[in-house]
């Protein structure tokens, strides 16, 4: 029988995170006082339901699960209330990103037809992102409307996709790694034999990102993900597919393998940091999470404008996009989601709200952790189209 998990067996990072629970409850009740009340429409309803096109006082925000914060009692997000009090312009935010791939396969036929898709601002990762401004679905920013650009961080100042950052702005910095349930994983879960020990067979869940779920095991297969080759990347893709028809690998999901472990569905997944630690935090440390020992992923979702929008609307969402680069407002954030920061002076900020959290290598990379997070490389669109389907076909799709 596992031994019971107390917080003083989790990781540290795990523990100032749960720690800094009633921290965090006291700075989103502080702030949510100062709302703008009924501006805000409840998650999850869909953006691409909302009728007509954007205008310059309401912003439909499209983003991912987990990933802004939140108030459980009011039922409101703290930093969007505030900035509704402040600008005038409400915001109607929506939990709509569970997968790259099923997102833009939603407002695909719109944006080719430059026909309103129901969001004003979305959310892609990078190399999604990277579609987005190849195929021209992204607005060029008026950067006179964004001020605080200038506080990205210095590592994410000039990705290959958007070297300027003309039309991206890097909203959080995602890390790929090992996350499990601390009672049937007592000692952790940090190689791929750890992931695939016997106690986990047939509740593991891997990410249908691509990039990381093939990127943690090609790291653990020793390729670099700066100079993967074809091969390398299928040899990767048929050690999954071989886990799947094995019956290790229970699912192959978006954003809702969080709750494949809180219904004990899965207990070790490839997963995202931000998500594990808040689920940590929720469950008095049931969960954990590690960057593997033979490393672990890195990429961002990003600020992107859609062109369907009208000029107001834009400059109501730049207006939003440069609240949040607010080093204050950019840690508030960082206190809830527990990803990567990256806005400078927020570390700073953090000190001032929740200490315990301003030394996290997780939400402020240090030398150390930056030095097992790999970014993998840009693929051409035939590679993207190729190793997309390899990929899907692994899963059975």
């Amino acid at each position: 029988m596992s031994k019971k998990v107390s917080k003083k067996d989790l990781s540290p990072e795990a523990r100032a995170i749960i720690n800094s629970q009633v921290t965090r409850r006291g700075l989103i009740a502080g702030t949510g006082a100062v709302g703008a009340a009924g501006l805000l429409a409840a998650c999850g309803s869909g953006g691409s339901d909302s009728a007509g096109g954007g205008d310059a006082n309401t912003i439909r925000w499209g983003n991912w699960p987990l990933y802004l914060d939140y108030d459980e009692d009011t039922k409101k997000y703290p930093t969007l209330e505030a900035f509704s009090a402040e600008s005038g312009i409400a915001t109607k935010y929506f939990e709509d990103y569970n997968d790259n791939d099923e997102f833009y396969g939603k407002v695909q036929a719109q944006l080719k037809l430059n026909e309103d898709i129901g969001y004003d601002l979305v959310t892609p990762t990078d190399w999604m992102a990277a579609r987005w401004i190849r195929l021209g679905y992204a607005q060029k920013y008026d950067t006179a409307n964004i001020p605080n650009k200038v506080n990205i961080l210095d590592s994410l100042s000039s990705p290959s996709f958007d070297p300027k950052r003309e039309s991206t702005l890097t909203w959080q910095g995602i890390m790929g790694g090992f996350g499990w349930n601390t009672k049937t994983n007592p000692k952790g879960v940090r190689t791929i034999d750890d992931l695939f020990a016997p106690q986990n067979k047939g509740k593991i869940v891997v990410l249908s990102e691509m990039r990381d779920t093939i990127g943690i095991i090609l790291l653990s297969q020793g390729v670099d993900l700066q100079s993967v080759t074809e091969d390398q990347f299928m040899n990767a893709v048929d050690f999954m597919a071989g886990k799947i028809s094995d019956g290790w690998i229970r699912g192959v999901k978006g954003n809702e393998y969080a709750e494949d472990l809180t219904s004990g569905d899965a207990t070790a997944v490839i997963g995202w940091s931000g998500d594990m630690f808040i689920l940590a935090s929720e469950n008095e440390g049931k969960f954990d999470f590690a960057i593997p020992e033979s490393g672990g992923t890195i990429s961002g979702d990003n600020f992107i404008i859609p062109t369907p929008v009208g000029a107001e609307a834009k400059a109501s969402a730049e207006k939003l996009i440069n609240y949040y680069y607010e080093p204050a407002v950019a840690a508030e954030v960082a206190a809830y989601v527990n990803y990567v920061c990256p806005v400078k002076g927020a570390q700073a900020e953090m000190e001032k709200i929740a200490p315990e959290l301003a030394n996290s290598s997780y939400i402020f990379p240090d030398d150390a952790m930056s030095a097992k997070l790999n970014v993998f490389r840009s693929l051409t669109p035939a590679e993207e189209s190729a190793w997309a389907e390899a990929f899907q076909q692994a899963q059975g799709n």
